[in-house]
């Protein structure tokens, strides 16, 4: 009776070293400047290590310094590294003050720390990677070979040969079809030989590495060339022809010993829910205190320029899918919210004067700031659509139903993009949706953070909106 293997998940090493090599920076680096220049180590300043150490650590990794796909990559982490700190810093500042304890710390201790921290970290990542990437001459480089000419072997060959940092030397694409079915399928792409071939490479050792990346169909195939490489000393690899299906949010999740792969997932899981939610009641309440005379400013203009209630409340679609109450200012003088929701267009009747300037300015969408306290919305997501827009497009627009895998937002990928107000073709629907997967395929809070700062200069007006 065959066992079946329990599929262990691949560590990046440098990943843990940065990870190490972060907390070790950061302990040593204050420990040099409180030696320097007062001589002393004691006990306040190993709990405030200790509180900068675990803080940056949670948000660094929230922030995604250590994400496998952008850790090697100096300017996608800079301004992470950065942000991270720079909390950790506010947050242990806070506690101080909150404690009464600015008075057993050295300012100018403090202070070296605080500056040179993020500044060696950045430091110590561009060393290594030069390190790295000098030292990976045609001789240290793992020679690789990929079987089948599929989207997926395309795919890792244009990655392999156009990343040094992966360390692998690309020696060919190896496949059994012929030149001109290979051509008619996927253009001119070289191919270095037939499965035959690769296997008397394999048996003579001229390199390390094989990548199997045949279609999921052909699995009958795939057991065969599997087989064929046993009879040599190369690590064998699958390549899943995920290319298949658009991934979001993908994950690994194993069901006792069975792994299991999800292929449309939302971004919230654990931490990241948690995260998610303290990001929208912090920002969404200084917001909403900041914004409090505005409110009543426009409460006022609304009761005094049409007859009507302040706030108008719509069925709309949050997460999963579920039924939620919007809210937003009244901004017309009709409330529509059953089975048919008309659009406003350009030049609408139904709009009032003051409604108009709402509308433009996204003004009356302010009251869902109290939507996202409530924890029906989130400050950044998905633009939320009325019911029947939502019952309509999802029998045209492919996906569609997949932005509800996070709760709604206030401004989103889309918005700033400038999608955002009146969808009177279809393909403005589609590119809409294809922001908002975008977004969530690629969350994080660094995200989230980039997407509330370009909507004050470029989410609140546009031509579409009426």
């Amino acid at each position: 009776m065959r066992e079946s293997g329990i599929i262990k998940r691949h560590g990046d090493e440098h990943v843990v070293a940065y990870r190490v090599m972060d907390v070790m920076l950061i302990i040593l680096t204050i420990a040099l400047a409180s030696y320097i220049y007062t001589g002393t180590w004691n006990i306040y300043y190993v709990l405030a290590t200790s509180i900068a150490v675990f803080s940056f650590s949670v948000l660094a990794e929230l922030l995604g310094v250590y994400n496998p796909y952008f850790v090697s990559s100096l300017r996608q982490t800079l301004a992470p590294i950065v942000l991270s700190w720079l909390c950790s810093v506010g947050f242990l500042l806070l506690l101080a003050f909150g404690f009464k304890a600015t008075d057993v710390f050295s300012r100018v201790t403090l202070t070296l720390w605080f500056v040179a921290t993020p500044a060696i970290l950045v430091a110590y990542r561009g060393i290594s990677s030069k390190i790295r990437s000098s030292s990976r001459t045609d001789s240290y480089t793992q020679k690789t070979i990929i079987i089948g000419a599929t989207p997926a072997g395309i795919a890792l060959a244009n990655e392999i040969e156009s990343k040094r940092e992966h360390g692998l030397r690309l020696l060919g694409i190896f496949d059994d079809r012929s030149a001109e079915r290979l051509r008619e399928e996927h253009g001119d792409v070289k191919i270095s030989g037939s499965v035959n071939d690769a296997l008397a490479l394999a048996k003579e050792r001229n390199f390390r590495h094989v990548y199997v990346a045949l279609p999921m169909e052909a699995s009958k195939r795939i057991k065969q060339v599997i087989h064929y490489f046993s009879d040599s000393t190369a690590r064998v690899y699958i390549v899943p022809d995920f290319f298949t299906f658009d991934l979001i949010q993908s994950r690994w999740r194993n069901v006792g010993g069975i792994p299991t792969l999800s292929i449309y997932d939302t971004p919230f899981y654990g931490m990241s829910t948690f995260v998610k939610r303290l990001e929208d009641i912090v920002i969404g309440s200084i917001i909403l205190l900041l914004i409090s005379p505005l409110l009543l400013l426009i409460a006022f203009g609304i009761k005094i320029t049409s007859p009507g209630p302040v706030i108008f409340k719509q069925d709309r679609y949050g997460i999963d899918g579920k039924s939620i109450k919007v809210w937003k200012f009244r901004s017309m003088t009709v409330m529509d919210n059953g089975s048919e929701v008309k659009q406003a267009t350009k030049g609408d009747t139904r709009i009032t004067p003051f409604g108009g300037f709402l509308r433009r300015t996204s003004l009356d969408e302010l009251p869902q700031f109290i939507n996202v306290i409530q924890g029906r919305m989130s400050i950044v997501g998905p633009r939320p659509h009325a019911v029947s827009h939502n019952e309509e497009y999802r029998k045209i627009v492919d996906k569609y139903m997949l932005r509800h895998k996070v709760k709604p937002g206030i401004t989103g990928w889309a918005q700033i993009n400038g999608y955002r107000g009146e969808t009177d073709t279809l393909d403005k629907m589609e590119k809409r949706v294809e922001y908002d997967l975008n977004y969530i395929r690629q969350w994080s809070v660094w995200f989230d953070i980039k997407i509330i700062f370009l909507t004050v200069f470029k989410g609140f007006v546009g031509k579409t909106a009426y």
